[in-house]
């Protein structure tokens, strides 16, 4: 499914929806016709403005802030969803403690999360979640759904790499993401459907390059395979061998400082003979498996 941008939180530059000067993430096609409800104006559902943030029941936990229009408490599938991703990416990545908050927006449902992006953010396209990041706030707004687990993994991975790091490149701030997205059951986060898909390109002659993946800069020039591409350069350096995982964590931990991070690709190359050959012979060998 199509997928959208990061840029750095604060940045001058206007995002793909058009001046929003923020970093944003995507989920799945809204089905909810926005354009009827753009031209509607602010209108009201259940006596809250549909334009408003939800803001009934708050939860805290630590630079984790849960603003929702349903009541929630420890036991809430959604908030036990968020704590776990980032026990996860937090250890995982060893990435220090976030120094800013992330602020998560949970709607009661598709139609006034859907009233609150065409009124707040009309030019963005219509996505089933988002994640953006300006200088002020790092937010996360998602509904609640049949895909709302799924979502807040993604878009929360999103916000705790930008609470941490001064810098992201666009390919891997999606690669990880993805990767943390996979319900936390499945061993090794493996997205089957990734690794179906990579195992026919290969089949049509698809070969990885990761110099390519670090060119791209926004989400208007990401593909499909652009995505199903980062997520398998990160779990395969994350998996691949003690020396591959050395490799990317490292490296993260040069973006804690990084005003603008550097080629990951050309330290992957001075440090692994052949990665691409490598990459496709682990897709093809070591995940179907």
């Amino acid at each position: 499914m199509p997928r959208s941008t990061e840029s750095l939180p604060g940045s001058d530059t206007p995002s793909p929806g058009g001046g929003e000067g923020a970093a944003l993430s995507r989920r799945g096609f809204l089905t909810l016709s926005l354009a009827g409800l753009a031209s509607a104006g602010c209108s009201f559902h259940r006596g809250t403005p549909v334009a408003a943030l939800p803001n009934d029941y708050q939860v805290k936990r630590d630079q984790l802030m849960v603003r929702s229009d349903v009541k929630m408490d420890d036991s809430h599938p959604a908030l036990r969803d968020l704590e776990d991703v980032r026990k996860r990416v937090t250890t995982t990545l060893r990435l220090p403690a976030p120094t800013k908050p992330v602020i998560v927006y949970l709607f009661r449902d598709q139609s006034r999360y859907s009233g609150f992006m065409t009124s707040r953010h009309p030019n963005l396209p219509s996505r089933r979640a988002y994640f953006i990041g300006t200088s002020t706030e790092l937010a996360v707004y998602a509904f609640l759904g049949d895909k709302t687990s799924e979502d807040l993994r993604h878009e929360y991975t999103h916000g705790l790499l930008h609470a941490s790091l001064k810098s992201v490149p666009l390919w891997l701030d999606e690669g990880i993401a993805e990767y943390f997205e996979t319900p936390p059951l499945i061993p090794g986060h493996l997205n089957r459907e990734h690794v179906e898909r990579l195992s026919v390109a290969i089949q049509n002659g698809w070969q990885p390059d990761l110099s390519r993946l670090e060119k791209l800069e926004d989400v208007s020039e990401m593909q499909r395979s652009d995505y199903q591409e980062a997520w398998a350069w990160v779990h395969f350096l994350l998996h691949g061998s003690e020396d591959s995982r050395g490799l990317l964590l490292a490296y993260l931990q040069g973006l804690k400082t990084a005003s603008h991070a550097p080629s990951l690709a050309k330290r992957v190359r001075n440090e692994m003979s052949e990665p691409e050959y490598r990459l496709v012979a682990y897709l093809q060998t070591t995940l179907p498996g």
